[in-house]
């Protein structure tokens, strides 16, 4: 029997508390890779944009509006080559359906976003037409959107004048991004904002944040910290921050997500590691007389230690590339069924942590036993002692 034969053989002695134990360590390196996954997405921007995009919101909160005439004060920074403004709509489909929706400029925001790719015609459509509203293509696709329709959207946030949530938007164009990367984020609505000020409830000249193009992205610190000076100790002082950071923000509202997936992380490997311990350690005690054999057949002390630590290693191995894997074809079958809006994808830099994992677990549960395993003396494992 080869080395390896050896150590699989030992492995399934008992076939059922291996199995168990393996299936404990799928589901933890499942639970990873989604969890990393996520914890990507939330934390990811356009980082091959550098800084060439900066996003200015009021100090407390996004949600805290800004006045419309900080708009030439903006543009007249040096640096800045065009501005934009977004509001958020808080729009829903059909019954309760959220979508990612905001009120726009036309012109402006076509100037900002180059990645956003939609027929020309389609574009002066929407800048042109009060009611307009333009799609993303994965959303279009999603839900049977054609250009032309009009499309009944709901706020939760923003009634109109004579009190209803009730919107009807002429879907005027459907846009998609540059390259394979924008497309998958082509899940966004845009309603024209002129529409939407004169419309709502709550008033007019009104915007949730500015958007910033710089000429050079290198000197976007220095263009944040002017336009925060410039509003310093005002009714609306800002907070600038580039579109990385913003997005980061944005998904804070509701918790940092980096923190709670490390400590879901933590309490996972933690329960993990007394799991498998527990299995590695009560293994070695009940092949005490067996390991007693093999130092008296002549294995040296390294020899246990290697055979112990490579169980430990192959336990860990085996369920922890089975758990990545399934997280993969998981997070594919998320990202399909999303139609892209959820790019669950688990990436080299979260297999490459995968595997440290790995090694790091065997070492953990393995190296107790085996350092156990090493010590032993023949007669006292020969005695029972």
């Amino acid at each position: 029997m080869t080395k390896t034969g050896f150590v699989v053989a030992n492995l399934f002695r008992k076939k059922t508390r291996t199995i168990l134990t393996l299936l404990s360590v799928i589901m933890a390196f499942l639970l990873f890779g989604l969890l990393q996954s996520v914890n990507h997405i939330f934390s990811a921007g356009p980082d091959f944009l550098g800084a060439t995009r900066l996003i200015s919101q009021a100090r407390v909160s996004f949600t805290q509006p800004l006045p419309l005439s900080m708009l030439p004060k903006l543009e007249a920074i040096p640096g800045v080559t065009r501005v934009g403004y977004s509001q958020w709509f808080g729009g829903v489909w059909q019954e309760n359906t959220p979508l990612i929706m905001f009120a726009v400029n036309p012109q402006r925001h076509h100037d900002i976003y180059p990645e956003w790719v939609m027929p020309e015609t389609q574009w002066q459509a929407f800048a042109n037409t009060r009611t307009a509203m333009i799609a993303g293509k994965q959303l279009a696709d999603k839900y049977g959107w054609k250009v032309g329709q009009k499309i009944p959207i709901a706020s939760n946030i923003y009634p109109q004048k004579n009190g209803s949530k009730s919107w009807t938007f002429d879907l005027v164009g459907i846009f998609e991004g540059k390259d394979e990367d924008w497309k998958k984020r082509a899940s966004l609505v845009y309603i024209n904002h002129d529409y939407f000020d004169e419309a709502n409830q709550f008033g007019s000249g009104r915007t949730n944040f500015y958007v910033l193009k710089l000429a050079d992205g290198n000197k976007a610190a220095a263009i944040a910290a002017t336009v925060d000076k410039m509003f310093e100790n005002s009714p609306d002082e800002t907070k600038t921050q580039t579109e990385k950071d913003f997005n980061v923000g944005f998904i804070k509202q509701i918790g940092d997500i980096g923190l709670i997936v490390r400590w879901i992380l933590f309490a996972v490997f933690f329960t993990l590691l007394l799991v498998v311990g527990n299995t590695m350690a009560q293994s070695v005690r009940e092949r005490v007389p067996e390991l007693a054999v093999l130092k008296t057949l002549g294995f040296s002390d390294g020899s246990v230690l290697g055979f112990v630590l490579a169980e430990a290693g192959a336990l860990c191995l085996i369920g922890g590339l089975i758990g990545m894997s399934l997280a993969t074809l998981l997070g594919a079958v998320v990202e399909k069924g999303s139609g892209g809006q959820f790019a669950l994808q688990v990436s080299g830099a979260v297999w490459t942590t995968g595997l440290l994992a790995i090694v790091l677990m065997s070492l953990a549960v393995g190296l107790l036993p085996a350092l156990r395993a090493q010590r032993l003396k023949i007669v006292d494992a020969l005695a029972g002692r």
